[in-house]
């Protein structure tokens, strides 16, 4: 195995902190890295150390002789030309592009391409060159969940070593063999992929908490020592009293972000009836057919995730289910409790040149308010970011502020287009832990399969000929389904004839929405359990422990059945 890049004893310094301290890291042929910590830690910028994009401050980087290190930034750049011109020619370069969904813009200039489309050239392009090292900055980035699947199969094929940061924890168990955890400048390196990274920390935590609780026992006994009157006290060596004194002082190193983000808000009570679309189409003037035939009918509560390949009208289906696009033809009705927000996969519309808490406040309110301030600090804007114009803030707080304006207009029914990007694993998770509570009506576009299995229990994917369908299933299910593992079909959301249900025997409802509904009622009997666990772990009190025990040894007995009845359904 032979040794690629070396870094010994690196180190970087940022405006007010250190990025980087005592890095060790070894990369050789045949390793797959991946690099985590939040937003701001220097994950970007030990990728471009390695990349040779930029010199640390101290410390040893050794390349290989004729080491060829193929870098893919964030926000890649690319030559002046067409597609075809950039990449060059060639049934690797074609085949690649194919499956990104890019085969069709080869004749564009990439003057002329979005941001999702530079991406996935530069990724076509990156795996087209004869490289030893890759390095990749959050890669799935505008990349439908066939293209990542694609993406996976080239790094585990790829012979030589990728380093790579994602937010995408699927990937990140599927390929890496090291993961490299970047916390307030420190390094922690851990074999195996993400889930034994999550051990790794838990075990962090808890040595952790275990020593300060070792000093604060020193501290307490120390402390009743100097307490022994002035004349004891004389007598004692001043080099322990010296020691006393410092232990006394010590603190436990402070969170790298104070607090958790405090999502909770208020909501207004939804009706039974929340969005129906009936017989919906869409076109674009004198542009082909979008979608056709789209009947779909969302409840309090649903929780929807949508998928499909690049350009196949996601992020239009959801517009139109938000009442922000008309349909050419067909109805979308909204019931008449609900209050929508939609979080956008482009970052939003707000002014770049007002500030946080000028955003925050917005036109009728007055900056910098106490009840603002709070709000900011929830958020964990903190310091000098509340003055901060919008458009200096990193790609992660950009985000984080977009999901703040978000709900704070106190939705029921959330549109949530690609909300993962850009944001570091901490704030994906909290975000999941907030929707697993929240009781409105949820639509999510996302790549991220995590996100999709933790916060929906209703996929529907959209099609390139303009139809919707459902997936049994959900997100396992159509990663098997992709995978050739299975190869059952999806069911048609709504009847082609609107008429069709009621023409129905009395009585007898659709299979498929017999499965929906099951499904619905699984996720909700799941939230249910980690809902009453954790307060079952955190209650002090034996007779309420006690009730929350019998209350969670119910749900489980109800997720069980409802699992079986499932199964039948499906078998």
């Amino acid at each position: 195995m032979a040794i690629l890049v070396d870094l010994q004893n690196v180190a970087l310094q940022g405006p007010d902190r250190a990025v980087l301290e005592d890095l060790y890291l070894t990369i050789s042929s045949g390793d797959r890295i991946g690099v985590v910590g939040i937003n701001g830690t220097g994950k970007s910028a030990l990728l471009k150390i390695i990349a040779g994009e930029l010199e640390p401050d101290s410390g040893d980087v050794r390349r290989g002789r004729s080491i060829q290190v193929g870098y893919l930034e964030q926000i890649p750049v690319l030559a002046s030309g067409t597609v075809r011109e950039v990449l060059g020619t060639g049934w690797q370069v074609d085949a690649a592009l194919d499956r990104l969904g890019m085969l069709s813009a080869a004749d564009i200039d990439t003057a002329h391409l979005s941001g999702g489309q530079l991406k996935r050239v530069a990724l076509a392009r990156i795996f087209a060159e004869p490289n030893d090292v890759l390095i990749l900055d959050e890669p799935t980035n505008h990349l439908d969940l066939g293209a990542i699947q694609w993406l996976e199969q080239q790094i585990i094929d790829f012979r030589g070593a990728v380093v790579l940061v994602s937010h995408d924890r699927f990937l990140l168990d599927q390929v890496t063999t090291r993961m490299v955890e970047i916390d307030r400048g420190k390094s922690f390196v851990h074999a195996g992929g993400y889930s034994r990274l999550l051990e790794a920390q838990a075990e962090r935590e808890e040595q952790a908490a275990s020593a300060e609780q070792t000093r604060r026992n020193l501290a307490r006994t120390e402390l009743a020592w100097l307490r022994r009157g002035v004349k004891a006290r004389s007598t004692k060596p001043q080099a322990r009293i010296d020691a006393a004194q410092r232990l006394l002082a010590r603190r436990p190193e402070s969170a790298a972000r104070s607090g958790t983000l405090e999502l909770s808000i208020d909501t207004p009570r939804l009706g039974t009836m929340v969005i129906r679309t009936h017989n919906v189409a869409f076109s674009y003037p004198r542009g082909r057919r979008i979608l056709h035939n789209v009947n779909l009918e969302l409840g309090p509560g649903d929780r929807v995730g949508i998928v499909g390949p690049n350009g196949a009208g996601k992020s239009t289906f959801v517009d139109l289910l938000a009442q922000r696009f008309e349909p050419s033809a067909g109805t979308v009705k909204h019931g008449p409790t609900v209050v929508t927000s939609y979080f956008e996969q482009n970052g939003g519309t707000y002014d770049l040149d007002s500030t946080v808490q000028e955003l925050v406040a917005g036109p009728r309110g007055v900056p910098g308010s106490p009840a603002d301030i709070a709000l900011m600090r929830r958020f964990w804007f903190t310091g000098a970011l509340p003055l901060t114009k919008a458009r200096d803030l990193s790609g992660g707080e950009r985000r984080r502020l977009q999901l703040l304006l978000t709900l704070s207009v106190h939705p029921n029914v959330l549109f949530l287009d690609e909300p993962t990007n850009d944001l570091d694993l901490e704030t994906i998770r909290l975000i999941e832990d907030f929707l697993s509570q929240w009781p409105g009506t949820l639509v999510v576009v996302s790549h991220d399969r995590t996100f999709l299995s933790r916060t929906t229990d209703r996929l529907l994917e959209v099609h390139a000929d303009g139809t919707i369908s459902d997936i049994p299933g959900g997100i396992d299910a159509w990663i098997a389904r992709a995978a050739g593992v299975v190869s059952s079909p999806t069911a048609l959301v709504g009847p082609a004839d609107p008429t069709a249900a009621a023409r129905a025997p009395s009585g007898e409802v659709p299979l498929g929405r017999q499965i929906r509904e099951a499904e619905k009622n699984m996720s909700r009997l799941d939230r249910r359990r980690s809902a009453l666990t954790k307060k079952l772990l955190a209650s002090p009190d034996h007779s309420e422990m006690a009730r929350l025990g019998d209350e969670l040894e119910t749900v489980q007995q109800e997720l069980s059945a409802a699992e079986d009845y499932w199964l039948t359904l499906i078998g």
